[in-house]
């Protein structure tokens, strides 16, 4: 998506927030969240002379968490702590009567939901370069969760690197989250442990990747995935078992089950074929890995059964406790 900076001026100014005294002059609109009452422009800053992009924030729609700090600062606290060429940097901020600015790098790339269609490998090239950010997140001395990858979160460029985009959600992974932003993300692509409010951890980031994974492989809009869930049935029959098993593992309901971490999701993809069919020995292993699963999830289950049945037998009248007593007394007897 190349920008002619030289047109910038056919575009009535009446139609995009005059941002002049603060050097900046609005190109045009990039997106919106109605949700939030947030909008994005692409604009030209004067002083530079390069394009960045300009976030709006609706000060009457930002409200504090338990710290009184509100979303916008929250943002740029994340960014000023970090430096990756594939997360748009922080350059400046600034605030007029009614609302908050904040101001990025631009880059030169689009949303991977404006593009209908993908192929598995190139899924699979997406997800690495998506994975690779979030090692980086992940190896900050406090690791910072994103807590909103979703498709409009996620741009690529013509090579289909990836860059992440709005840490307006992000909070660093030993910080208190506020009860407003509890489950404040897309819905489908928010991980089951947030939504039950509890600790989030490097595996959370990794489900609301792998939601996004499911979109591009089944061409599946943001906000159906939400009403219908995570669609595995509609993935290509073609894809090798081994890249859907990886998909299976980074969207499990249980974070535990899902991989440790950015690191280990990264590292066992790489080496994954994306499509085709799977030799014997990895259909063996596959099934031991499966009846491994099945197998623990069952002892578990009867365990709690077991526990269960027990409590209810030995705190009933007349149970269990009650029986044995009466046993012992009739050895006694005799």
């Amino acid at each position: 998506m190349e920008l002619d900076v030289r047109n910038k001026g056919t575009i009535p100014v009446s139609h995009h927030p005059d941002f002049s005294l603060q050097g900046y002059q609005v190109i045009r609109e990039l997106g919106r969240n109605h949700e939030a009452r947030r909008i994005v422009y692409l604009a030209y800053d004067c002083k530079s002379q390069q394009i960045v992009v300009i976030k709006e924030f609706i000060c009457a729609n930002e409200t504090a968490d338990w710290s009184g700090v509100k979303a916008y600062e929250h943002e740029i606290a994340i960014l000023q702590k970090l430096q990756h060429p594939r997360i748009p940097r922080y350059i400046d901020s600034f605030a007029t009567a009614e609302n908050f600015y904040l101001v990025q790098e631009y880059k030169n790339a689009i949303p991977l939901g404006t593009k209908h269609k993908f192929s598995p490998t190139e899924v699979k090239q997406i997800a690495i370069s998506l994975l690779e950010i979030l090692v980086y997140l992940q190896q900050q001395v406090d690791p910072i969760i994103h807590r909103d990858i979703k498709p409009e979160n996620v741009l690529v460029d013509e090579q289909l690197n990836a860059y992440l985009v709005d840490f307006g959600l992000a909070r660093q992974q030993n910080a208190k989250i506020a009860l407003t932003t509890l489950s404040a993300g897309t819905p489908g692509f928010i991980p089951p442990e947030e939504q039950l409010g509890q600790t989030l951890t490097q595996a959370s980031d990794l489900y609301s990747v792998g939601a996004t994974l499911i979109c591009l492989l089944t061409n599946t809009q943001t906000v159906n995935i939400g009403d219908s869930g995570l669609q595995f049935p509609k993935l290509e029959n073609h894809l090798h078992p081994s890249f859907r098993s990886w998909l299976w593992t980074i969207v499990q309901p249980n974070w535990k089950d899902r991989y440790l971490n950015a690191v280990v999701a990264l590292t066992a993809l790489r080496s994954i074929p994306v499509i085709g069919n799977a030799s014997v020995i990895e259909v063996l292993l596959a099934a031991m890995k499966l009846r491994k699963r099945t197998a623990m999830l069952a002892l578990a289950g009867l365990g709690m059964l077991a526990v269960g049945l027990t409590t209810l037998v030995f705190s009933q009248p007349g149970g269990a406790t009650q029986q044995l007593k009466e046993s012992q007394s009739l050895i006694d007897f005799q």
